[in-house]
């Protein structure tokens, strides 16, 4: 019996190890799981160095923060004074700095004269008056030239604030109302969202942040000292709107020469000095305009010549009919390049100063510019021009106003900078297929047109936008080969087009004109009519978004009934 007893025992301390195994099992295995767990959710401390965050490379690198966000390029730091490179001030901040290479100098335009600053110096040239700051303005550093904060907070609606460790500068220019939050508690902003993020800074309960984005759980902010991470949202307030205004001393002061009235402008194209007097003849019929501006200056040559058919005879016959005359200066000659010409500043004033001449000696009310088929890279010598001519139109009483193509595919004209300097910006609401288009079409549909105004006035205030409208329709060939050719016609002309080939004539609402057709032994006809009742169509355009007004290509094209038309639209 004792044995068996003896036998038994055994058998329960062996059942006893595996049992006690099974438990130890189990009780890692629940530790790993606990241990796990609490990995998972709890928060790192870890924390992301700033200047890695920021990616500085140098230690004269200074970390640009423009509104709500961090800018690839870097500023300079050099004796405690922050710089910003000029090509982020002319672009992302629009400042309407030039830097000239003809003089080496870099130029800022104000409304009454031009600003003239030498590089690594303190001191810079305003008219007559030589100004010195405490700091060097603008820096060349590896090749590139910088603009010292200080100097462009006193001439530009910006506000920046620079921080250490690391240095960074956060920069508002954009006055308008944000989405903000604030910190409920003391809190961590993350680089990422996720507790297991790095942490970039602590945050204090009522921290002010602007919200950029919101998520389930967390929220993407920008601090004011220039951090863009992520903030759990229990931890946040509710959104709020919040106003940016700008509180410094630079006031835009660009007084205009804009009129009481609305504005009906006819171009009068002149290629001689014996077409000027056609203005007897050429006027007779017309009614409600009370702007003409005569085709004639051009540039003639890139040292800044032009030539001039101004006549002070056809100017007071003008001003007798109770007619501003507006000369109109181009850039159609083949043989001179735009931007050899405009690139260099003596070349510039050497043109604004004839034209100045021939405004005082022929008595003349204002001056058009009619600069067209301008490239990216003639883009910023051409506003500078502007700026400039604006400078001189402003001083001598001269009414500006500046032609621009269809802003579809020439952002880079700069309208809003146009709208600041210049006293009107002419829509040419036209050409919309042109010669050498590939295919036919209108000259200029309701849609294109419309089009035309809405993206102008994104950029331009109403009251500086004027609307050019066609006199001329194409009269277009597509020939049996496959050929297609267009000629430009008269209302007269395209209507003895109509009865001479027997052309098919119907309204086409999707272009809200009058479409002919017709086919001849050669090839079809097509003409998109500019007449009586397309004109009415996009003159209603002109009332309902009350543009400044109307401006007509070009005289003696038209029929003497468009005239009451169009004046019934902008009294």
């Amino acid at each position: 019996m004792a044995k068996k007893r003896k036998k038994r025992r055994r058998r329960r301390s062996g059942l006893t190890s595996v049992l006690v195994a099974l438990l130890l099992i189990i009780l890692v295995g629940a530790a790993g799981i606990i241990t796990n767990a609490m990995r998972r959710y709890t928060p790192t401390d870890a924390r992301m160095d700033l200047a890695d965050y920021y990616q500085q490379s140098s230690g004269d690198e200074i970390s640009l923060i423009l509104q709500d966000t961090i800018a690839e390029a870097k500023g300079k730091l050099e004796d405690g004074v922050a710089y910003l490179p000029y090509t982020m001030v002319t672009q992302e901040l629009e400042g309407r700095f030039y830097w000239d290479q003809e003089t080496q100098q870099m130029l800022y335009t104000l409304p009454t004269e031009v600003l003239e600053i030498q590089p690594e110096s303190g001191t810079y040239q305003m008219g007559d008056e030589s100004v010195t700051e405490d700091y060097l303005i603008v820096r060349q550093i590896d090749g590139e030239y910088y603009i010292a904060l200080d100097f462009l907070e006193q001439y530009m609606e910006i506000q920046g604030t620079v921080y250490e460790n690391p240095a960074r500068a956060v920069i508002l220019y954009k006055w308008d109302t944000v989405r903000t939050v604030e910190a409920s508690e003391e809190t961590q902003i993350r680089y990422q969202g996720g507790i297991k993020s790095p942490i970039l800074r602590d945050l204090e309960p009522g921290e002010q942040m602007l919200l950029l984005e919101e998520l389930d759980d967390w929220s993407r902010v920008m601090t004011q000292d220039g951090i863009d991470g992520y903030v759990e949202n229990s931890a946040l307030s509710a959104p709020k709107e919040t106003e940016y205004a700008y509180t410094g001393s630079y006031e835009e002061d660009f007084s205009s020469l804009t009129r009481d009235h609305k504005i009906n402008l006819a171009w009068h194209q002149v290629t001689s000095e014996s077409a000027n007097q056609a203005f007897a003849a050429d006027t007779q019929k017309m009614t409600g305009v009370n702007v003409i501006s005569p085709t004639w200056f051009s540039i003639v040559s890139t040292q800044g010549n032009i030539s001039s058919l101004a006549s002070s005879d056809y100017v007071s016959q003008a001003h007798a009919k109770g007619l501003e005359v507006w000369g109109l200066i181009d850039n159609f000659n083949d043989e001179v390049s735009t931007l050899d010409t405009l690139s260099v500043r003596s070349a510039r004033q050497h043109m604004i100063e004839m034209l100045l001449a021939e405004a005082k000696r022929v008595d003349l009310d204002g001056i058009n510019v009619d600069f067209e088929a301008l490239t990216e890279e003639e883009a910023p010598h051409f506003i500078q021009f502007i700026r400039e001519l604006s400078v001189a139109c402003r001083n001598n009483g001269l009414v500006l106003s500046v032609d621009n193509p269809v802003p579809q595919y020439t952002a880079f004209y700069n309208r809003k900078e146009q709208g600041i300097v210049a006293d009107y910006v002419i829509i040419m609401g036209y050409d919309e297929h042109t010669l050498g288009s590939e295919t036919a079409g209108s000259v200029a549909s309701l849609p294109f047109v419309e089009e035309g105004i809405v993206q102008t006035l994104s950029d331009v205030p109403k009251e500086k936008v004027i609307n050019g409208i066609p006199f001329y329709t194409r009269l277009w060939t597509e020939a049996n080969n496959g050929m297609v050719t267009s000629e430009v016609c008269s209302m007269d002309q395209a209507d003895a087009y109509v009865k001479e080939y027997n052309m098919e004539v119907y309204w086409n609402t999707d272009v809200s004109q009058n479409y002919a057709e017709g086919i001849t032994d050669s090839g079809t006809l097509k003409m998109w009519l500019e007449d009586e009742k397309s004109l009415e169509e996009k003159m209603k355009l002109i009332q309902e978004y009350d543009l400044a007004g109307v401006a007509e290509w070009k005289l003696g094209f038209e029929r003497a009934d468009v005239w009451k038309i169009i004046s019934s639209y902008i009294q």
